[in-house]
């Protein structure tokens, strides 16, 4: 099962806005969301809670490629989020997140007993290019003992 079948499996706001899982690697993932009536706003763009949810998807893909094999330890967690709304969004949007520290560091600090935390900064945007959102998530590994 890849990891977009996973998420579409266990997170039901995955399967309501129909977020397509076009690329997961250890050090990026990206996703897309359809232009669909229902999810859109005043303007007739995503509504901003969609982009929200479609960032942090992207960016919680991309920390299971990352630390998949961490799981029997540690628990991934979301501790911050922040948005910036840059450009009227229409039709479909993709997400891109990236992993903003190594690995190896962060898997160092969990080696050490710490709980380690690092940045996923994603961009979204709209078909012709165009950079409608940016978005940083800060995760952690939350060890489980």
């Amino acid at each position: 099962m890849t990891i977009g079948e996973m998420l579409a499996a266990t997170v039901p706001m995955v399967r309501t806005l129909k977020l397509e899982y076009l690329e997961t690697t250890p050090e990026r993932a990206v996703l897309a969301l359809p232009d669909e009536e229902d999810y859109r706003n005043h303007v007739g763009g995503p509504h901003a809670g969609a982009m929200f949810t479609l960032g942090e998807s992207a960016s919680g893909a991309v920390v299971l490629a990352a630390f998949g094999d961490q799981l029997s330890r540690a628990v991934p967690l979301p501790v911050d989020a922040r948005i910036a709304f840059k450009k009227l969004a229409l039709g479909p949007v993709k997400a891109t997140a990236t992993l903003g520290r190594p690995i190896a560091d962060v898997v160092a600090e969990l080696d050490e007993g710490r709980r380690p935390e690092f940045p996923v900064s994603v961009l979204i945007e709209r078909q012709d290019g165009a950079v409608t959102s940016e978005m940083t998530v800060v995760w952690t590994l939350r060890p489980n003992n």
